[in-house]
């Protein structure tokens, strides 16, 4: 039997790429160039990073413009780092997901990036950010998928797949850790996820124009020059085929109907359809 899942308190001390900078400040570009384009500016919004953890995608945030911006997390070490660095601009908080401290309809927009897997209770940490976002307010959701090939944080192959004492025998054989945490979800089981929210997947409008989304790096070289010309002619029908196995979603997600706001792309962003 696998070990029962707990709260990954201290992340960051066994997690080297939450203390990656530069890397965690392009994926705060990129956040923040999908939230510009469906929403508009952030300047004057109440922003929340939900799993801030060394808080270098809040600081980026609070950049961009957020007149108040908060970053919660459980990883109090990880904290205590973004504090000390960023303290100026952006107020930390030691707060569990599912039970956010703030009150109803206060924040204008949440990121959750790359965070569900972690948590023990994903759902009710989504019912919590839909209770604190406010109406016209934008959640941005990064999200890994059961069926990506490549596992992101353990880089062995259809480790997600596996029951979970199948996965904790497979990461020790290969001595990345003792046991298997995450827990990742097929598109499926996302939409079920977040059935309460009105949903837009932008997906395939990044990787089709990385260089608008701050993800030039996506695709280098004349390879990528190639692999971004043939995304961005590709009917979306025959995308739309490769859905199942992407192995990262990138959705927008709003409490009441909206459009996005910005300008027309090759691959435009399309809703995601509830269950």
């Amino acid at each position: 039997m696998g070990k029962q899942r707990v709260a990954q308190l201290e992340y960051s001390e066994f997690q080297s790429a939450m203390l990656d900078e530069q890397k965690r400040r392009r994926k705060a570009a990129k956040i923040i160039a999908v939230l510009e384009h469906f929403h508009g500016s952030l300047g004057g919004l109440t922003v929340g990073d939900v799993g801030c953890s060394a808080g270098f995608i809040a600081d980026e945030l609070a950049q961009a413009g957020a007149k108040h911006t908060l970053g919660i997390d459980i990883d109090v070490p990880g904290l205590r780092k973004a504090a000390d660095r960023f303290g100026e601009r952006v107020a930390f908080v030691c707060g569990d997901g599912t039970a956010l401290p703030f009150p109803d309809g206060s924040l204008d927009v949440l990121v959750f990036n790359h965070i569900y897997e972690h948590v023990i209770d994903p759902d009710a940490v989504v019912a919590e950010m839909h209770r604190v976002l406010s109406d016209d307010g934008v959640l941005y959701l990064g999200l890994g998928n059961r069926l990506g090939v490549m596992e992101p944080h353990y880089k062995l192959p259809f480790l997600s797949y596996l029951p979970p004492a199948l996965a904790d025998r497979y990461v020790r054989a290969f001595g990345r850790a003792d046991h298997y945490y995450e827990r990742f979800r097929t598109r499926r089981g996302l939409r079920r996820m977040l059935r309460a929210f009105h949903v837009w997947d932008y997906t395939f409008p990044v990787l089709a124009t990385p260089t608008q989304f701050a993800g030039g790096e996506l695709f280098p070289g004349l390879p990528g020059k190639v692999v971004k010309a043939v995304l961005a002619k590709t009917p979306r029908e025959v995308l739309r085929l490769l859905l199942p196995v992407v192995p990262t979603y990138l959705w927008v997600a709003t409490k009441t109907p909206r459009l996005p706001a910005g300008a027309a792309l090759p691959q435009p962003p399309e809703r995601v359809r509830p269950l």
